[in-house]
């Protein structure tokens, strides 16, 4: 379909040669000598993209842009003007044109705006897919080596960055090619846990940083001065990285890192991990009431404070601690209008709920299902939450102080299409990702187990109770009513389990640019 081109210039006459190169390379060009022309052609006609003189008599081009945004809000409109005055380009620009060119133009940089804002997706796509398509074989190569902690972290980055662009682009291609690669990075990096994570844990080898270390190991250091520690639940590094433009605003990034979470990769056990200092089976011991049992009745999470100070206790800090938990919209606008009260603090703890909330709203109710159909979607509505969520505004107040801040997570999540058969008792926790319980039944080649909890640094309740937990994207599904559960948790996000999404978690420090 030939492109149609509006281009309205007082001395469009001196033009022609512009326009007959155009017409060659298979472009429509009609051509008007004002802004006012310009104007009542766009009122009739739709056109593919309009040349605007900023110069001309009567109407200018500025003046003509405005009008012709309101007739046709989605064409691009392209500027060309005798000026390089910043006022006018900063209108220009204001006027949200596609591209500004200055006089005298030829041909080819015409060609090129063109190219630029008619085409630009389609070049751009078919550039990454070229990309994609040369690294494709390396990273398959990559896989098939014995990737260190390090490596996979580089690893996954990679595939993250891949997984973004993929998603910006209106051909999806090469999408499928990618998710079957993630895919099969997954089962590679689920192969390096099974054989390595309790080896660190019993430190039998080096181990990367992990949750339950990673307040003393990093966080602790900066204690000598204001601290805020914020902790989103549920943060993907995936996540973290479209955040990331909207926090870069108001702070300066001056460490990214990932760490790996521990096994269970759920709120229980991780969170309470990262606050204590301690394994979750550590804890039970050195601090029983302080412990709630899958079993027992209530939330799993309400000793995070205590947990803290009693690690706070251990490394020798005597400063002010201030801790705030916010699990509803009220909460949230609350904090945020009463910021002035943690200035005294020397530590403030500030743990945001809301993206665990949309993951498991997105299971429970149909219009987050929709809104979030998949990766790019989920991304997409956690970036749109945090644009009007009261946690941007706690973070700009934090922004205008001297504080050192670190945001970080205690687990991430994976979308589950895969349903695995599971048989325990009735009193088995109903966690999709993990199981624990005695008599349990499974196939042995489905699962990651931990025959010995104490192996892991997991409490037990009865000696033979034992740990499974799921790999990639599978989640565990009881024989009764298989068929009905299999469908209403399929493409559900999921945590507990092991996934290169669910274990490696952003770690960031930054400071306010105040």
């Amino acid at each position: 379909m030939q492109v149609k081109i509006l281009w309205a210039d007082d001395e469009i006459d001196l033009l022609k040669p512009h326009i007959l190169f155009l017409n060659q390379k298979g472009y429509e060009v009609e051509a008007v000598h004002s802004g006012s022309e310009a104007i009542e052609k766009c009122e009739t006609t739709a056109y593919d993209i309009v040349f605007l003189d900023e110069n001309m008599p009567g109407i200018s081009g500025l003046d003509a842009l405005t009008r012709i945004k309101e007739l046709r809000p989605l064409v691009p409109v392209v500027m060309i003007t005798k000026s390089e005055e910043e006022s006018i380009m900063e209108e220009a620009i204001g006027g949200k044109i596609a591209d500004y060119l200055i006089k005298p133009v030829n041909p080819n940089q015409i060609l090129l705006s063109l190219k630029k804002t008619l085409d630009q997706s389609k070049l751009v796509s078919e550039k990454l897919n070229t990309n994609y398509q040369r690294e494709f074989r390396q990273i398959g190569m990559d896989l098939g080596d014995r990737l260190s902690a390090e490596e996979w972290k580089s690893m996954y980055k990679k595939l993250v960055n891949w997984d973004l662009e993929f998603s910006n682009m209106e051909d999806q291609g090469m999408q499928e090619v990618f998710d079957m690669q993630l895919k099969e990075a997954n089962s590679a990096f689920t192969k390096f846990i099974e054989e390595n994570y309790l080896d660190w844990v019993n430190g039998v080898e080096e181990s990367p940083q992990m949750l339950h270390t990673l307040f003393k190991d990093r966080v602790a250091t900066h204690l000598k001065a204001p601290v805020y520690l914020i902790v989103i639940d549920n943060l993907r590094y995936d996540q973290y990285q479209i955040l990331r433009p909207m926090l870069s605003k108001y702070f300066t990034l001056e460490q990214e890192d990932i760490v790996f979470s521990i096994l269970p990769t759920a709120t229980q056990y991780a969170r309470n991990a990262f606050f204590a200092g301690l394994m979750p089976s550590e804890i039970k011991k050195k601090y029983p009431k302080l412990w709630v049992a899958e079993d027992e009745e209530g939330s799993k999470n309400n000793n995070e404070e205590e947990l803290l100070q009693k690690q706070l206790d251990r490394l020798g800090f005597k400063g002010k601690l201030g801790y705030r938990k916010i699990t509803n919209l009220e909460s949230g606008k609350k904090l945020a209008e009463n910021m002035s009260q943690l200035k005294n603090n020397d530590l403030n703890v500030i743990v945001y709920n809301f993206v665990d909330m949309l993951s498991h709203a997105r299971t429970d109710m149909k219009v987050i299902r929709e809104l979030a159909d998949d990766e790019a979607a989920y991304r997409s509505l956690t970036a749109s939450w945090f644009e009007h969520s009261p946690l941007q505004e706690i973070m700009k107040e934090i922004a205008k102080t001297e504080a050192k801040v670190v945001l970080t997570t205690d687990h991430g999540t994976v979308k589950v299409n895969n349903a695995i058969k599971i048989v325990g008792p009735r009193e088995t926790n109903t966690n999709l990702r993990y199981k624990i319980g005695k008599n349990l039944n499974y196939k042995e080649k489905d699962v990651f187990e931990v025959k010995n909890p104490d192996d892991a640094y997991l409490p037990k309740d009865n000696i033979s109770d034992v740990y499974v937990f799921s790999r990639n994207n599978d989640f565990f599904v009881y024989p009764n009513n298989y068929n009905h559960f299999a469908k209403h948790y399929m493409d559900t996000f999921q945590h507990g389990g092991i996934s290169l999404e669910e274990i490696l978690i952003p770690y960031v420090e930054m400071k306010g640019k105040i």
